[in-house]
């Protein structure tokens, strides 16, 4: 079994809003004397959470609040979440940038860390001896870091500038140098913020790939806070979702993004259509409801490559013989992507001997679509003639996934995306 390395328990990171520091010698005295006694602080506001859109009105905010969690050896754990989160916030406090207000952190092995561009660097030493000053920081001797500096080097491409200031660097240059750096010196836990997002496509691939064999190679511990769902979802086995100061999702990498994306209250309720007006029809058989579900989870945002459940609800008057179910979307532009029909996976037509309320499911297995707006058209046929029909029953947002599980993402703007392979032959 894998040993623990990361261990946190009752974390919490408090802040004080407007200017740094207490304000004032009596805040300084109050603080002391409660320390003293054993008493919380009293200026903690226990109720301020860290929600950017409302001004409560109150002087402190908890960045984190209560956090637990553990991570295990060779385990890649992505971290996601809304801006202001928390995400930074965790990350710095487990890189020892800033301590917690309260709770622990235990930790096992060297933590290598990338927060932000140019963490680590000095802007006026040369790519060369800032490689040594953090190989010297991280605890290696100049021998040690001699060992790598050609792989570091390579990885970043930054050879013709290694002897130059790293103040003349590019962005991207100093993420490349700044990643490569973090991962080559061996550290037994990297942690890896935004950054990567500042790189460019070719970068980000060599760096997902390094982070894998960091973890599966190498049995190292990696941390991965990113916006790019895709990377997250090619790189995490599993993911947790920060919402204001809290963990509200730890688990399964594609179950966490759907969870994510799919609301921002993390409540959704099943789009209703007993009230659209706008349909023909409708007058037996009547669409209800629709609901999109991954697995347990009702979402409203996909992933490309995702397995998802379409549960369509329905009434029926009069007993009938229902010849199709069909379910069409469509893009922005009203062309046709996917046409599902139930007589073509059920072959039969779907018997309803009594009057109530049925529900039918479609479960497409890994969901074709790439990232856009699409819209969604129901429609019902009996033997004879049509039985309701309602267009853009539901609009949903697709985000790009790891469709092809490699990492790299093609950017069509028509059509749907499909398994296949190819080699060549000589």
């Amino acid at each position: 079994m894998s040993k623990t390395v990361i261990k946190v328990e009752n974390l919490s990171k408090q802040y004080r809003l407007g200017q740094v520091g207490t304000g004032t010698l009596s805040h300084d005295l109050n603080r002391w004397w409660a320390r003293v006694r054993g008493k919380e602080d009293p200026f903690k506001k226990v109720t301020a959470t860290n929600d950017r859109t409302v001004a409560d009105g109150s002087e402190y905010v908890w960045a984190l609040k209560d956090i637990n969690f553990e991570v295990k050896e060779g385990e890649i754990l992505g971290i996601i979440g809304k801006n202001g989160a928390g995400k930074s916030t965790l990350l710095k406090i487990l890189s020892k940038v800033t301590g917690p207000t309260t709770g622990t952190i235990k930790t096992k092995g060297r933590i290598a860390s990338l927060l932000e561009v140019g963490t680590g660097f000095h802007p006026e030493m040369t790519g060369r001896e800032n490689i040594f000053m953090n190989g010297t920081l991280n605890g290696m001797n100049r021998h040690e870091i001699r060992a790598k500096l050609d792989e570091i080097v390579d990885f970043a491409g930054v050879a013709k500038y290694l002897d130059t200031p790293t103040k003349r660097y590019s962005s991207g240059m100093t993420v490349r140098l700044g990643f490569a750096v973090a991962a080559f010196l061996e550290p037994e836990i990297l942690v890896v913020d935004e950054v990567l997002a500042v790189g460019d496509a070719e970068f980000q691939k060599k760096a997902i790939g390094k982070m894998q064999d960091v973890s599966k190679g190498e049995g190292r511990t990696v941390l991965f806070v990113s916006h790019n769902m895709a990377a997250i979802q090619s790189l995490c086995v599993r993911l947790m979702v920060l919402n204001q100061g809290n963990i509200s999702f730890d688990g399964a990498t594609l179950s966490g993004i759907n969870y994510y994306l799919s609301n921002d209250s993390f409540n959704v309720e099943c789009k209703s259509l007993t009230e659209r007006t706008d349909r023909s029809g409708g007058h037996n058989f009547r669409f209800e409801t629709i609901a999109i579900y991954d697995g347990d989870i009702e979402v409203d945002k996909l992933i490309s490559g995702g397995s998802y459940e379409f549960r369509l609800g329905f009434s029926l008057k009069h007993p009938e013989s229902i010849a199709a179910i069909r379910m069409i979307f469509r893009d922005s532009e009203g062309f046709i992507r996917i046409l599902c029909n139930s007589s073509i996976v059920s072959n039969d037509n779907l018997v309803l001997s009594a009057a109530g309320y049925y529900q039918f499911h479609f479960l497409i297995h890994k969901f074709p679509l790439p990232a856009g707006n699409y819209s969604i058209d129901l429609a019902s046929f009996s033997i004879q003639t049509e039985e309701d029909n309602i267009e853009k029953a539901i609009m949903i947002d697709v985000e790009d996934g790891d469709f092809y599980g490699n990492g790299r993402l093609p950017r069509l703007k028509h059509g749907v995306l499909i398994e296949y392979t190819g080699h060549l032959i000589t």
